[in-house]
């Protein structure tokens, strides 16, 4: 016996509707209760159920620019014409583009210039970019696999994959279709409630299970609880945001309290207060991102004397003249330590033991293991008597809470820490992996700001631990709506 909609979801097929979308709609039924009406259809033999898999591509918004744009190694070799030296190759994009054109071929490095080398045809890679671009979305199964590889390697291309039904009636389905079958069991089961349970009558007649229930007979739908379900993608917190979410459980628990700053800082927190010289590479446009204002700063006479003569810190300072309009210059932040600084010179009375968690800004061509945003964590401590040995001791304290079990130290320089080491971890695979910096402040940083206790500090990349805690090999999967990978990260992968 076929229920009413049973039977009304036969008819459709009979009639030539194969799609569960086009079914639902013709019978304005759900989508999810067709499919599970024509599974039941298919298990007796009334209907022939084809389920399919299907892969879709479609252009990042990066990937639309190039198809509309041509690729970078494209229009490099529109640039270079007949010859280019390397050194006139000042936008980043060119970075890019460079590789890629010694790559496929298109051109070649002698003596500092990059000469084309014959002929270049259009690619399969740029084929399909148009493709996508005209077609906005296309089955990878129609696309050259070769150009598809390269495009999703460089991010240029997302892939959605989704399941499809068709439905083909069988000889029998066609006799119910038809009514030629015998009668129909009409009375659909309601949604059950506690009072059918209860109250209703249940018996078995013929091995099928009824309900009598409020002068009515119901018959439940038999389940086959062995049968694959659809994959259900609960809400969750995205992995990057909890590893950064454990990282601020582990400085808390360890008694840090959390600093907040502006993004826009001036030149003269992020960079003169931390004794860098205003001539330092680090303040070219090629690292940091200025901003076309300036910034109020406090009194800057015992920092102008540190920078010039090394006044106060039995230290030769820079030299030169120091430049207050230059430190007026607002920047987005290239490091979090402007903050912390900043910090210090308003709370210079021990103990002090704060950290920070938050994006800074550098120039970076974005690539698979450079952003021009990413994350970082810094951590200082300012107490009477604190040495070197205890800032060590922090670290692999911290880096031991977040799950990686040898930790070494490294001698290392920084412009404005002394003595100064790079923390390494040993990873399975990789070996001995640097995961940031850390020192004691100079007493040039400290001095200006009345500072006269040890300041442990350290800071390390966010993003490349969770390249390692994720198993990445890209870092801007970080940073994308990848619903694939954001679906298949697990929530409880251990951090």
């Amino acid at each position: 016996m076929l229920s009413e909609n049973d039977v009304k979801v036969l008819k459709a097929i009979s009639e030539g509707y194969s799609d569960p979308q086009r079914i639902a709609g013709k019978l304005e039924m759900k989508i999810e209760a067709v499919r599970a009406l024509a599974d039941a259809l298919g298990e007796q033999g009334l209907i022939g159920v084809t389920k399919s898999v299907e892969e879709a591509v479609s252009l990042t918004d990066e990937g639309k620019k190039y198809a509309s744009e041509g690729l970078p190694e494209r229009i490099l070799l529109s640039a270079i014409g007949s010859g280019k030296p390397m050194s006139d190759l000042l936008d980043p994009a060119h970075k890019i583009g460079l590789g890629w054109l010694r790559k496929k071929g298109w051109a070649a490095i002698e003596k500092g210039t990059i000469l084309p080398a014959g002929p270049a045809p259009r690619g399969k890679d740029e084929e399909i970019l148009q493709d996508l671009l005209l077609a906005d979305a296309k089955s990878s199964s129609l696309l050259d696999k070769k150009g598809l590889s390269d495009l999703k390697g460089r991010g240029l291309v997302a892939f959605a994959k989704s399941k499809e039904w068709r439905y083909k009636i069988t000889t029998e389905g066609k006799k119910w279709a038809s009514g030629g079958m015998g009668e129909v069991f009409v009375q659909e089961m309601p949604p059950l409630t506690s009072d059918m349970i209860k109250a209703g009558q249940w018996s078995e007649v013929d091995g099928v299970l009824n309900l009598e229930y409020r002068g009515s007979s119901y018959r439940p739908r038999p389940y086959d609880v062995t049968l694959a379900a659809d994959k259900i993608y609960p809400g969750k917190k995205h992995p990057y945001q909890r590893l950064i979410d454990f990282m601020r459980e582990i400085m808390l628990e360890m008694g840090f309290m959390e600093l907040k700053g502006q993004i826009v800082q001036s030149s003269f927190w992020n960079f003169d207060a931390l004794f860098q010289p205003q001539d330092h590479p680090a303040r070219e446009m090629q690292d940091t991102f200025y901003l076309d204002s300036l910034a109020d700063i406090p009194d800057y006479t015992r920092v102008k004397e540190m920078h010039e003569s090394g006044k106060g810190a039995d230290s030769l300072g820079w030299g030169g003249v120091w430049k207050p309009e230059v430190a007026r210059q607002e920047v987005l932040r290239t490091h979090t330590t402007g903050v912390t600084i900043k910090y210090l010179a308003e709370h210079f009375e021990p103990p002090v033991k704060a950290f920070g968690i938050d994006r800074v800004y550098r120039r970076e061509a974005i690539d698979a293991t450079h952003t021009p945003e990413f994350e970082q964590l810094e951590g200082i401590v300012m107490d009477r008597d604190v040495t070197f040995s205890h800032l060590l001791g922090i670290l692999k304290e911290f880096y031991s809470k977040m799950g990686f079990e040898e930790v070494r130290f490294r001698p290392g320089y920084f412009p404005y820490t002394e003595p100064s080491v790079e923390p390494e971890v040993f990873i399975d695979g990789l070996g001995w992996v640097e995961l940031g910096g850390a020192g004691v402040f100079r007493k040039e940083v400290t001095a200006p700001f009345g500072i006269e206790h040890p300041v442990l500090a350290w800071g390390l990349g966010v993003s490349r631990v969770a390249m390692l805690k994720l198993g990445l090999k890209d870092l801007r999967l970080l940073y994308q709506s990848d619903l694939e990978w954001l679906r298949e990260t697990p929530v409880c992968i251990k951090l």
